[in-house]
């Protein structure tokens, strides 16, 4: 191997790090295994779960992952991502439910204050209604402590009341990687094995595995619209409104969450590690940067979460 062609100092730390934090998650996916009956792992096709799913191939083997996938559907979801999902799923041989918003407000379980409302919001009640339909104890989430504030705050195996109720100030104690996962009736637990990862470990992560993802997250031409500080884009979902003006800009999604509320960026980012570089001057999450739902403050979405939102 020529000099051109050898590790940098830089990249054998790199390594390491992302090894370390690999372990981390497999470790955690196992204990999961190992400590509930029927656990599931929330995948939406987006780049956080597909790190996970890597995770979990890596930890059980492709077509023995121990628990399904779980994809909690707002109706409104890119269908780049919905069908990269269903892809993923059987290229693993893994076993793929997908819950509805729109079966919970065929139910009457959720109703919309008005037609263009996202139903982003109202996952949770579908969620609960899952755990409900197939007693899951455990679901395990992408969810990083780096994303919102009132994530930081979560531990990684995260308590649920019997109402799929999180309780900020009564959280159990996780001293020396030692998790208490003791259940009463009905209880569940939410668990983030890659609590621990920031934006850039995961886009790192990505580019070292060579992780397929959704075209979306890549640089490609798109209608938008400038709103309130975000780049808003123009879909059925989401129209312009009187007085915008819609221009074609090169962007990418940072995040691939319900169309009625995710926003792209502007970026000639083609490959991750494209992203890489572009992540390292970022100096605003990528919620905080992409998410019109998250425009709020932290304690409403500490809210959300007690209802039992992801």
């Amino acid at each position: 191997m020529n000099a051109m062609t050898e590790p940098t100092h830089f990249d054998r730390l790199s390594n390491q790090h992302l090894d370390a934090l690999e372990e981390e998650t497999i470790f955690i996916l196992r204990e999961v295994a190992a400590a509930f009956e029927r656990p599931a792992l929330l995948f939406s096709g987006g780049k956080d779960s597909l790190v996970m799913l890597k995770c979990a191939e890596k930890a059980f083997g492709v077509g023995r992952i121990p628990y399904p996938l779980l994809m909690i559907d707002t109706g409104h979801n890119f269908h780049e991502v919905t069908d990269f999902r269903d892809f993923r799923a059987k290229e693993l041989g893994a076993e793929l439910i997908v819950r509805s918003v729109e079966d919970s407000m065929a139910r009457g379980t959720v109703r919309l204050a008005h037609p263009g409302e996202s139903s982003n919001v109202h996952q949770s009640v579908t969620l609960l209604e899952a755990i409900d339909e197939f007693r899951f104890d455990a679901l395990i989430g992408g969810a990083r402590r780096d994303e919102e504030k009132a994530r930081a705050k979560e531990r990684i195996f995260s308590h649920r009341d019997s109402f799929g109720q999180w309780q900020p100030k009564a959280q159990r104690p996780e001293l020396w990687t030692l998790f208490n996962t003791r259940l009463q009736p009905g209880e569940h637990f939410r668990v983030f094995p890659i609590s621990n990862w920031t934006e850039l470990d995961v886009w790192q992560y990505i580019e070292r595995e060579k992780i397929a993802l959704p075209s979306l997250y890549y640089t490609h031409k798109r209608d938008v619209v400038e709103r309130k500080g975000l780049l808003v884009p123009v879909t059925e979902l989401t129209p312009s409104k009187e007085g915008e003006t819609i221009e074609s800009r090169d962007v990418r999604f940072r995040t691939v969450g319900d169309i009625t509320c995710t926003c792209p960026v502007e970026s000639l980012a083609a490959t991750a590690a494209d992203i890489v570089i572009e992540t390292l001057a970022a100096d605003v999450s990528e919620r905080g940067a992409t998410r019109m739902d998250d425009k709020t403050s932290e304690a409403s979405m500490e809210k959300r979460k007690k209802d039992g939102y992801f």
